[in-house]
C-alpha cells in the first residue's frame, strides 16, 4: 500500500489472472502515478518507479518481472472508509531509463483497462437470428474468468437470418464498439470492486444520484482549483435520411431525429446548425434506419464542455467518469448537473490531482439544489 503526505493511500494489486497484494519492493519503490477515465478513448494507466541496483548489478524490480509486460494490475485509492477502485487492467508497455548518475533509474510502465484482452485476437464469426444486445452479452461471456460481468441493454432491430446475418471480421473490442455505436451505445468496463468489472453495453448513463458538487467562489465550500467552458455551435449535428420501401420502391425521407441523451440536463438546449445527410440508410429495414440515425445524432459531441481541476483534500471524493455531477458557483448559466466525460487521477508522495471534462447539450440549469 503507497500512503502520500496527504494522507491519501493507494492500494495495488498484481499478478496474472488473480492479482495479489503488491509487494514492498514495488510500492517502496514507487514514485507517481496516472489514471485516466475517458468515456470516448477509453481507461488506462501509467506508473513511474524509482529503481536500484541489486547485489547482482542489475535491477531488481526488472530481473523480478513483477510487473512484466501482460501482468494484471489492479489501482484503488482510499480516501476515508471504503476504497474504490480506480481500473482494473493490464501492463501493455515498458520503458526504462537508466539515468546518467546513481539513484536516477526509473522504470515507467503503461496500460489499459482489461478491454486490452478482448484486442488480442481477430475473429471471424456469424450470429444469425440474434440481435445485437444478445450478441454482446454472448461475446462478453468468454471473458467471465477475469471477473467480467455482462450488462448489455435490449436493442430494437432484430435480424432474420433471410435478410441479414451479422458477422464479426474483427477483434471482439472492435465489434463490440461497432455494436454499441450503430445502436447509439457506449461500450465500457466499470469496476465494481477489486477482481470484479461490469461490461456496459447501453446508453451513457444521465440518471442515478448525482456525485459531489463541484463548487467554485463558495468561501469555505470551494473545492475548485480551476474550471473553464466552451461552447462549440458547430459540434451538434442533425442527421437525415431516406430508407426504400421495398414494395413500390418509393424512396421515403427520415425526419431529423433527436439524440438519445435522456434525461435532459439543461433548460436551453442548443440545436444543430450542421446537418448530415446519412446516404447507407437507403437498403435498410425502417427500423434499423432510424435507428442509425437516432445513433448518429446520439454519438454527436456535446456542444458544451468544461475543463477543470479539483482540490482533491477539501473535495474528499473520487470523481468517476461517465457519471453525473453537480457544479456550483459559477452562475445559472453554467450551474447545474454534467456528464463526466474523462478524469485524470495523479498520485505521488506528496499530491493527488483529479483533472476533468464535462459536457452537456446546453445551458441554464435544471437543478438549483445540488448535493454536497
Amino acid at each position: 500500500m503507497f500512503t502520500s503526505l496527504l494522507g491519501i493511500r493507494i492500494v495495488i494489486l498484481v499478478g496474472d489472472t488473480v492479482p495479489l497484494p503488491a509487494p514492498y519492493d514495488l510500492t517502496s519503490a514507487l514514485q507517481q502515478l496516472e489514471v485516466t477515465s475517458d468515456s470516448s478513448q477509453g481507461d488506462g494507466f501509467q506508473i513511474t518507479f524509482n529503481l536500484a541496483r541489486n547485489g547482482l548489478a542489475d535491477y531488481g524490480l526488472i530481473q523480478k518481472g513483477t510487473v512484466a509486460p501482460m501482468k494484471r494490475i489492479i489501482i484503488g485509492v482510499l480516501m476515508g472508509a471504503r476504497p474504490e477502485v480506480l481500473i482494473d487492467g493490464v501492463i501493455t508497455h515498458h520503458q526504462f531509463n537508466p539515468g546518467t548518475e546513481p539513484g536516477q533509474a526509473t522504470l515507467t510502465v503503461t496500460g489499459r483497462d482489461l478491454t486490452a484482452l478482448m484486442d488480442l485476437e481477430e475473429k471471424n464469426a456469424e450470429f444469425p437470428n440474434q440481435s445485437d444486445f444478445m450478441i454482446a452479452t454472448r461475446v462478453l461471456s468468454a471473458y467471465a474468468k477475469h471477473g467480467i460481468a455482462p450488462m448489455a441493454m435490449p436493442t430494437a432491430d432484430f435480424p432474420i437470418s433471410l435478410n441479414r446475418i451479422p458477422r464479426q471480421h474483427e477483434t471482439d473490442l472492435q465489434f463490440l464498439k461497432r455494436l454499441a455505436g450503430r445502436n447509439g451505445f457506449v461500450f465500457y468496463l466499470e469496476p465494481l470492486t477489486f477482481g470484479a468489472s461490469q461490461a456496459y453495453i447501453g446508453p451513457a448513463s444521465r440518471v442515478g444520484l448525482p456525485q459531489p458538487a463541484l463548487s467554485m467562489n463558495l468561501g469555505s465550500t470551494s473545492n475548485l482549483k480551476s474550471i473553464t467552458f466552451a461552447n462549440d455551435a458547430l459540434a451538434l449535428t442533425g442527421e437525415r435520411g431516406v430508407f426504400l420501401e421495398p414494395i413500390t420502391k418509393t424512396s421515403i425521407p427520415i425526419p431529423v431525429l433527436p439524440s438519445l441523451r435522456l434525461p435532459p440536463l439543461v433548460a436551453r438546449p442548443a440545436t444543430p446548425n450542421r446537418i448530415r445527410l446519412q446516404r447507407d440508410t437507403a437498403n435498410q429495414s425502417p427500423t434499423r434506419a432510424a435507428t442509425g440515425l437516432l445513433a448518429a445524432a446520439t454519438n454527436a459531441p456535446d456542444p458544451v464542455t468544461a475543463d477543470g481541476e479539483v482540490d482533491s483534500v477539501r473535495y474528499g471524493h473520487v470523481l468517476r467518469a461517465r457519471k453525473l455531477v453537480g457544479v456550483r458557483g459559477v452562475g445559472l448559466t453554467h450551474d447545474g448537473l454534467w456528464y463526466v466525460r474523462r478524469v485524470t487521477h495523479t498520485v505521488s508522495r506528496t499530491d493527488y490531482s483529479q483533472r476533468f471534462s464535462l459536457s452537456r447539450e446546453g445551458d441554464f440549469t435544471l437543478t438549483p439544489l445540488l448535493p454536497t
